[in-house]
């Protein structure tokens, strides 16, 4: 049996092409290029807003079931299947997300895709890239810095440093800044208070670069970020300190997004990169509408399982920026299934038809849920070498019973080549012009009943609980005006419930609010359920101990 190749040794083989040359297949000039070496680069804002006028092409959005540590291989499976779809002469581009890392030194691993259907250059994707997060944790903590500052110098604004609501970030899993104490040292520092850090990807920051529609847009929404509040509880905007202006010059070329290509040299967008179960986990908005001037397909992730990704795609995303998806792909694996079902990592090699059908409940609430939001829905298996053909039929068999269709796909192995099938139906899907898309919940429902509602229709819960300051707190925001903003709701992304243990296709548990976060710049309401960080930890043995530079000077370890 020939040897597997790792993702990295796969991905540094890749026979690249100029980036220039990715560019020119979609139409963009050289001089609308800012290249970062021979193979990234970032498109140039003035040619995006050349592009307004054009047709957009088809939305495909891929999701998934919730994540287990068998691996689905959601971005693996959005490569693939740009790749896919450019093989049987469709347009075609991947719209993903930047690695943070956090993660990639920590126990998830970069954002790349994986085998035969990854983005590339990968180690500078997964590291650093172009900097665009670097931008967004310089500009979070010029604004942490300003009102520092402002604080300092006699306190204008009248804020009430009891209620500061500006923590800082970096893009680094930390658990000991998570709560901290500062300024310490005597009145030249300022006065202490508690704060902390976050991690960047959890910024509001981040969440407005991916939203904002320009750099007019993005100025205005980073005005609107509430910083904190007066002792009479009103609030206080980074506008109001004269914060907004420094903030859109960090973030200028941040806001471009990056192109890059597929092993197949196919076009890449990568763009943004905020979290699926803090915010709402979704590339650019820039980033897809741009693509979707210029090509017939776009191929998009949400983070994690679609009870947080998608519903927030369709929610927050698709209700932001006008986008209708056509189809949606939601990706499972056998291995993954199996995990749902009982079965643990180590016994997953195993055929067991018992602990499959019984973890097929998760796939099927998926596969309902986003049916609910009108778009028509087709499953991804993608494949392993440990699958049998029973277990493989069992989940096509059980995915019929919904109406819907299954398509094995290899393309972790062959690329392009193995996942045929699924691109052929995917565009047959999107082009017989199916989709009926809504969002769950319209604008003008209120706040506590739009928490109720998804957490009833896609979680299955039977109730929200939730103490009278956090409904006094959301009445109150009703009556500043914010209450049509779409939820963002933070919730474990291992299961439907608020209990990350508790696997399959939980009903009638319920879910408790923390607490509730306005991310007025960003144009949501962050709802903290269960045990979630806005600044994770490293494991026990995090994934940075495997990595180091070899005698080449090639990174390994990073995957």
């Amino acid at each position: 049996m020939a040897e597997v190749k790792s993702d990295i040794e796969i991905a540094r083989a890749a026979k690249k092409k100029p980036i220039l040359e990715i560019g020119a297949k979609l139409g963009i000039p050289p001089e609308h290029l800012l290249p970062y070496g021979h193979d990234k680069a970032k498109i140039g804002a003035e040619f995006i807003a050349a592009q307004k006028d054009r047709k957009n092409g088809h939305l495909i959005l891929v999701t998934a079931i919730n994540p287990t540590p068998a691996g689905e291989g959601k971005t693996t499976t959005t490569v693939g299947l740009g790749d896919g779809l450019n093989r049987i002469g469709k347009k075609a581009i991947v719209c993903i997300r930047e690695a943070s890392l956090g993660p990639c030194f920590g126990i998830k691993g970069g954002a790349a895709g994986g085998g035969y259907a990854q983005v590339v250059p990968m180690e500078d994707m997964n590291l650093h890239f172009t900097g665009d997060f670097h931008a967004v944790t310089s500009a979070h903590n010029l604004l942490a810095a300003l009102l520092d500052n402002h604080i300092y110098w006699g306190n204008e604004q009248n804020v009430d440093i009891r209620r500061i609501a500006w923590r800082r970030v970096m893009d680094m899993n930390d658990r000991a800044l998570r709560s901290i104490v500062g300024p310490l040292g005597g009145v030249a520092n300022g006065y202490p208070r508690e704060t902390g850090f976050d991690i960047t990807v959890a910024s509001e920051v981040m969440a407005i670069l991916c939203l904002a529609t320009d750099l007019k847009d993005l100025e205005k929404r980073l005005g609107n970020i509430i910083i904190g509040y007066r002792r009479d509880k009103s609030p206080v905007f980074a506008r109001d300190i004269k914060a907004d202006g420094a903030m859109t010059v960090l973030l200028k070329d941040a806001m471009q997004p990056n192109l890059v290509q597929t092993l197949e040299n196919n076009p890449a967008f990568v763009h943004g990169g905020p979290f699926a179960n803090i915010a709402h986990g979704c590339n650019s908005v820039i980033a897809t509408t741009t693509a979707l001037k210029l090509a017939d397909y776009v191929v998009t992730e949400a983070g994690f399982g679609a009870d947080l990704g998608a519903e927030k795609f369709f929610d927050i995303k698709c209700r932001k920026a006008g986008l209708k998806p056509d189809a949606a792909v939601i990706v499972a694996t056998v291995r993954a299934i199996k995990m749902n079902g009982g079965v643990k990592k180590d016994d997953l090699g195993k055929e067991n038809l018992a602990a499959l059908h019984k973890g097929c409940a998760n796939l099927g609430r998926h596969v309902q849920n986003v049916k609910k939001f009108g778009v028509p829905a087709i499953v991804a298996i993608n494949h392993f070498t440990s699958d049998t053909e029973a277990e493989v039929q069992a989940i096509k068999d059980y995915v019929a019973t919904l109406g819907a269709e299954a398509v094995l796909c290899r393309h972790w192995a062959e690329g392009s080549a193995g996942i045929e099938e699924l691109a052929r139906k995917v565009a047959e899907l999107a082009e017989g012009g199916h989709s009926q898309f809504s969002p769950l919940y319209p604008d003008e429902m209120s706040l506590f009943h739009k928490i109720e509602t998804i957490a009833k229709d896609i979680y299955h819960a039977s109730e929200v609980i939730a103490d009278k300051s956090v409904r006094d707190q959301l009445r109150t925001w009703e009556d500043q005006g914010y209450g049509h903003l779409p939820i963002c709701m933070a919730k474990t992304q291992y299961s439907f419930s608020t209990d990350p243990n508790l696997r399959g296709a939980p009903t009638d548990h319920t879910v408790p609010v923390r607490e509730v976060r306005l991310a007025a710049g960003a144009g949501f309401i962050v709802v903290i359920t269960g045990e979630i960080m806005t600044m994770p930890g490293l494991p026990k043995a995090p994934s940075s101990e495997k990595i180091y530079l070899n005698q080449q000077g090639y990174i390994e370890g990073l995957f």
